[in-house]
């Protein structure tokens, strides 16, 4: 009943006020070692004895904390880590050791007095990650270099985006899985995010983001709209999968390897219904196989349930060689349903001729074109000779 300081992981502030809550003489609470979801600080200021919330960031190497911000219960977006503490310094450096400007995402580098000497009985490890100050005029001074991302934001503050070995490459595309964290955990009624790369069936890899949603939270279709138009299409996760709660490690830090990989239907904003022709059966005998999913509804959306291009390209090849059916694969694009497919499918029986004659037809036409080569040759010859 005296404890008035509560110093903890956001993970498990969450589960103390999903239970029992906090005792009524705690006035001031300090966060670190998990980023912060904005949906905690609003739950966390819902306790009328809690007047502070403090988000502190720092390694073990720099005496725990480095940098902190006291956050504010009515702004919006993602909390910041703040500023150094006194006596030390934070450097936002790109590859090539520069200082990044604002909003450009850097690797963050701790110096002043709270840095350790290093590793113990690791020499090596030690002078890969404990660095030369080159802003220092000091002899000696170093930096700890700690492979966490941030950007500086307009006020000055900074903005933690993960860490720098969870950038990942994704058809093609480099991505920091901190930043899709970042703008999910911005959405109303999140409470809880975590963004990964699973590759459950080998050369398939797919983004996932598992959420903790409070009772008021937009659907799962809304909050994709909304990262659509916040994120590049690269980057908007294949599937939202809402948990019940983030899974913890005993020491209460989130479990990423017991997150479990997404086999079923997601939650739309479109209630489920069955497959009711043998075409729509079929067609989702195909989505469910490009998919990875248990079962798809015929009012469901391919992009919602987790399809991208490359999928849809997936999906086309594989309807061509059961259905034996020559369709533009622009049309499956119109077509993102199993419902609107399936008439758009039933047309192309009636109204075009089928795979095998589209492939007379291109057969015949190319002859045809091998002819007028031949003509010409046999005439341009002919020039040639008179």
């Amino acid at each position: 009943s005296h404890v008035t300081l509560l110093n903890t992981v956001p993970s498990a502030l969450s589960e103390l006020l999903r239970g029992a809550g906090l005792p009524p003489s705690v006035r001031t609470v300090n966060l670190a070692g998990e980023p912060l979801p904005r949906a905690l600080v609003t739950r966390a200021y819902q306790v009328p004895s809690v007047q502070r919330l403090f988000n502190l960031y720092g390694p073990s190497e720099d005496t725990t904390y480095s940098t902190w911000a006291l956050i504010d219960s009515s702004e919006a977006g993602t909390p910041p880590i703040g500023r150094a503490i006194a006596n030390s310094q934070v450097y936002l450096l790109d590859r090539f050791g520069q200082p990044t400007p604002f909003g450009v995402p850097g690797e963050v580098f701790l110096g002043g007095e709270g840095l350790a000497r290093g590793y113990l009985g690791q020499p090596s490890l030690t002078a890969e990650r404990f660095v030369p100050n080159p802003f220092s005029t000091s002899p000696g001074a170093r930096l700890y270099r700690t492979g966490d991302l941030a950007r500086w934001r307009a006020e000055g503050q900074l903005e933690f985006l993960g860490r720098n070995d969870h950038q990942v490459k994704l058809r093609g595309f480099r991505i920091e899985l901190g930043e899709i964290e970042a703008a999910l955990a911005r959405q109303p009624g999140v409470r809880e995010v975590a963004v990964l790369v699973r590759e459950d069936v080998p050369g398939d890899k797919r983004l996932v983001a598992y959420l903790v949603l409070a009772p008021d939270a937009p659907s799962v279709s809304e909050l994709r709209r909304a990262l659509q138009q916040q994120l590049p299409g690269y980057m908007v996760p294949a599937h939202l999968l809402p948990l019940d709660a983030l899974p913890l490690t005993p020491n209460g830090k989130l479990d990423r390897r017991a997150l479990p990989a997404p086999d079923a239907r997601p939650s739309l904003d479109t209630g489920f219904v069955a497959p009711q022709s043998a075409l729509e059966q079929q067609l989702a005998s195909a989505w469910q196989s490009v998919l990875r999913l248990d079962k798809v509804g015929v009012h469901d959306n391919f992009f919602d349930l987790g399809g991208n291009s490359l999928l849809m390209v997936q999906l086309h090849a594989q309807l061509r060689e059961t259905l034996k059916l020559d369709v533009p694969l622009v049309e499956l694009f119109r077509a993102p349903t199993i419902r609107s497919l399936a008439k758009l499918l039933s047309r192309e029986v009636s109204d075009q001729p089928s795979l095998e004659k589209h492939q007379e037809r291109a057969t015949k036409q190319k002859q045809v074109m091998d002819q007028q080569k031949r003509l010409l040759m046999r005439m341009k010859d002919g020039k040639k000779n008179g």
